[in-house]
């Protein structure tokens, strides 16, 4: 598989990461702010959550999850309650004026609202002030206090711990979206996840599927310091809750654009329904969009011993799995099976069609395009060990160490126990995503032109230190070609 060394069209900034850097006048504010303001803030707003609790334990009382039912007057009552208390809450956390630009539309006209960019848990506030369903995780119904909050609402729960969950959360946004206005409108944050509002991720597909016409709805947190983000990598919950209590104040805008009514096409393509919205929601926001998706966080924000250096290739075959349905279905025990497999085959090359019969996939323009990202001599053959190696690295990218053992044990000999160096590097360059010429100085002090699994282990420690591989630009070149003679860390700092 090809690397290149810099990042796909499309991949800039890292979405899933966010840096907090305060100056000493910052500092010394949120200090000043911890011990006077932000205590009574925080109970405040727990006094309010708590006030919300039984208005919503109330009307939630012998209510159907599946049957819509008529809205009684005191139902009516305690949702108008409830919306007055948690704007009060949100006041109480410094929101004092929200901006909202535009119209929401009525739910007889547009049952799904598709909202971006979702960069923080404060997101809930539109939710909040419009009381419309949303896509939440089933989980999320045993929070003390919000649980209960989130189960008023009535929301679309997704049972991650059935493997049909996808599909029945698909079925239920369409039967409720399709119900003319019965039930309450879906508010959906299409991208799946939280970034750090840098761009527009890849939306899923659930909110398009329906093929109704959606109404996009953005998000602005327009603060000189960003306390609100919370994503993969950064600020924990509680850090930017105490951060975002303790500023004087904190700006939000909400913006309903024009409804989007797809065309026939949009209709049956759903992925292409939520990329034209998409293009429209980065325009209003003035954000670019990236190539990214939810399924990437891992594969970008890997660590451990062996980091991957540039995921561009890796990034394209994840994208490509994930059509075919193999990243979700890979498991540990189906990764040992195809390496066992390609084992046998011992460096045989597989055409097309015997690609697909050892993957047991039909022939599809998918399994097409991976198969040529592995055609290394343009012969419409691959060596289906390679592909073996990058499934395991885009299917648990953390956890290098498991797939350079699997890959050994695909290559080693079967006299010897060990792995000609050439191959060894070719492992290397699909997992970190390097040059051969960054590594070729790797194995300098070898003799016999093969490596053993024990060499490999101390090469590992010796030159793969936590920030990665010392590569041959290093001023501490000879820390490769001679490993025992220092200690191989490096001291780059991988941010």
């Amino acid at each position: 598989m090809e690397t290149s060394n810099s990042r796909p069209p499309g991949v800039g900034r890292n979405p899933f990461v966010h840096e907090l850097n305060f100056t000493t006048t910052e500092k010394i504010k949120i200090g000043l702010m911890s011990v006077t303001v932000f205590p009574v803030r925080l109970l405040l707003v727990s006094f309010l959550m708590l006030l919300a609790w039984p208005f919503a334990f109330t009307a939630s009382l012998g209510r159907s999850e599946f049957v819509i039912e008529p809205q009684s007057w005191w139902r009516r009552f305690i949702d108008l309650c409830l919306r007055l208390i948690m704007r009060a809450m949100w006041f109480c956390g410094g929101f004092h004026w929200i901006k909202v630009k535009g119209e929401r539309a009525a739910s007889s006209e547009v049952p799904i609202l598709t909202v971006a960019p979702h960069s923080s848990f404060f997101d809930a506030i539109p939710v909040t002030m419009t009381m419309c369903s949303i896509v939440a995780k089933l989980e999320s119904r045993s929070i003390p206090v919000w649980g209960t909050l989130i189960s008023y609402i009535r929301p679309v729960f997704v049972f991650r711990s059935d493997q049909d969950s996808r599909r029945k959360t698909v079925e239920e946004i369409k039967r409720r979206a399709r119900s003319g206005g019965k039930w309450p409108q879906i508010m959906i944050f299409p991208e799946g996840t939280c970034t750090n509002r840098s761009g527009l991720i890849l939306f899923k597909a659930g909110a398009f599927i329906p093929g109704l016409p959606v109404q996009p709805v953005i998000l602005r947190y327009p603060n000189k310091l960003d306390t609100i983000t919370w994503t993969w990598r950064g600020p924990g919950a509680f850090k930017i809750v105490w951060l975002t209590l303790c500023q004087p104040h904190n700006a939000m805008e909400i913006e309903y654009l024009p409804i989007y009514t797809p065309s026939e096409e949009e209709k049956e393509n759903p992925t292409l329904f939520a990329n034209n919205v998409r293009k429209l929601m980065s325009r209003a926001l003035e954000l670019p969009l990236t190539d990214l998706s939810f399924d990437d966080r891992d594969l970008i924000l890997s660590q451990g011993p062996l980091r991957i250096r540039d995921c561009s290739s890796l990034l394209q075959l994840n994208h490509l799995l994930s059509r075919l349905g193999l990243k979700a279905g890979t498991t540990q025990q189906l990764l040992e099976e195809q390496a066992r497999r390609a084992r046998k085959l011992q460096g045989d090359r597989l055409g097309l069609d015997d690609f697909a019969q050892f993957l047991d996939l039909p022939v599809t323009d998918t399994l097409k395009q991976v198969h040529s990202l592995f055609d290394q001599q343009g012969d419409g053959r691959i060596d289906v060990r390679r592909f073996v190696v990058a499934l395991s690295t885009t299917r648990r990218p953390s956890k290098s160490t498991e797939t350079l053992k699997l890959a050994f044990k695909m290559y080693e000999s079967e006299e010897s126990g060990e792995v000609p160096e050439e191959e060894l590097v070719v492992i290397l360059e699909i997992m970190l995503g390097v040059k051969k010429e960054e590594l070729s100085g790797l194995f300098e002090a070898s003799q016999t032109g093969k490596v053993s699994y024990d060499e490999l282990q101390l090469l590992v420690q010796q030159h793969f230190a936590l920030d990665g591989l010392h590569f041959r630009a290093h001023p501490h070149k000879s820390c490769i070609s001679r490993p025992m003679s220092c200690n191989g860390h490096s001291h780059d700092k991988d941010n």
